[in-house]
């Protein structure tokens, strides 16, 4: 089956062409870099891992209910809609609005791989060429695995979300060699973060909870990179060219934020567009879950230096300028150690299962001997 048989909507032309400027910038200096982020390259080669073998794709996943949600977070839940639904309804909009959901993840990814190869054109210095060489086959791991769950576990897809194409067709078609990682490292990926973390750490399925486990374990690296390249570059920039890169932090903010409403899902269910928007607008959880979706990208948008008043003033708007003082790299390094700790128990079973079953054996040769 062709993937374009899931998509729930025609997603248009299957290529996407983005006209892009700026220059490919090659350095002949080979000597040693900066020493953080080289051993950060040496980090993300060590990190290497095959999703084939690294998860177990043979967990079973109910695609009416793939991640648990609770019927308090649908925005449906409440209305007359909702209470004319039968248990069937309801589990095609979990269905839906995981599909939905997944499927940005999935595009955002292949966003991603594409900037993260853009700044090893792009970007001056050859220790962060070295880096973004490894984060592009991380991006390219991580699509391969939200397009696997989707097209085996799911069995649907929507296509990308108006306003993540915006911000992501703004981010390459910008010309100078640092939005790449603004648009991506910082607000993309630091969005995205955050709604990995908030499932990971809800939901009660095993296949979802490894996936978004070990992809933030690679996401840490990159929001790291990111931190290091912009926040020394950052220092040159005059207050005028911050003040530029302001603007777009703030546009993105407001783009990211209006992603998040699923109304594709509510209107592919009938609900009229005018309905929808207030049925998410009037969502306690949508609110919730909107505020703690940028708790990655503030304190990161503060640590690299873009703190002016207009952007604090969009924060305060968005009712997330508190989270400017959060601890990143606490975030970052738990989101480690939750993946390795996965893993050990993962290791831990599969041990455990292989003795028992040497043990089983050599008891039933006994028992015939």
């Amino acid at each position: 089956m062709s993937t374009r048989d899931l998509y729930v909507r025609n997603p248009g032309d299957d290529l996407w062409a983005v006209p892009a400027t700026g220059a490919a910038r090659f350095n002949w200096d080979y000597d040693d870099g900066r020493d953080r982020l080289l051993a950060l390259y040496q980090k993300g080669k060590d990190k290497q891992w095959d999703a084939t073998l690294r998860i177990d794709w043979d967990l079973e996943v109910d695609p009416k209910d793939p991640l648990g949600t609770p019927d308090e977070s649908m925005s449906l839940y409440g209305t007359k809609y909702w209470d004319k639904m039968t248990e069937k309804d309801r589990g095609d909009l979990r269905q839906h609005y995981t599909a939905w959901q997944f499927s940005q993840f999935l595009h955002g990814e292949q966003g991603a791989m594409v900037c993260a190869a853009r700044i090893v054109e792009s970007v001056p210095d050859l220790d962060a060429k070295f880096y973004s060489a490894t984060q592009t086959m991380d991006e390219a791991r991580h699509a391969e695995i939200y397009s696997r769950f989707l097209q085996e576990k799911i069995g649907m897809l929507y296509p990308i979300n108006d306003n993540l194409q915006a911000l992501l067709a703004d981010t390459l078609r910008d010309s100078r060699w640092d939005m790449p990682y603004l648009g991506m490292q910082v607000l993309i990926e630091g969005l995205a973060l955050a709604a990995f973390g908030m499932i990971r750490d809800t939901t009660d399925k095993p296949l979802p909870k490894q996936i978004l486990a070990y992809v933030m374990q690679d996401e840490a690296r990159h929001v790291a990179f990111g931190r290091m390249a912009l926040r020394d570059y950052y220092k040159q920039l005059t207050d005028a060219e911050l003040r530029e890169r302001e603007e777009f932090v703030i546009e993105g903010c407001y783009l990211m934020r209006d992603r998040l409403r699923g109304l594709e899902v509510l209107e592919n269910f009938g609900i009229p567009p005018k309905e929808a928007a207030e049925y998410t607008e009037r969502s306690e959880f949508l609110h919730l879950f909107r505020k703690l979706l940028f708790s990655r990208i503030v304190p990161c948008v503060k640590d690299i230096g873009l703190w002016g008043e207009r952007l604090q003033r969009a924060y305060v708007d968005l009712g997330v300028f508190e989270l400017g003082d959060a601890n990143l790299d606490l975030l970052m390094a738990q989101d480690e150690e939750l993946a390795e700790k996965l893993d050990a128990e993962r290791f831990a079973a599969e041990e455990a299962a292989r003795t028992a079953e040497v043990a089983a054996a050599i008891a039933e040769g006994e028992a015939a001997g």
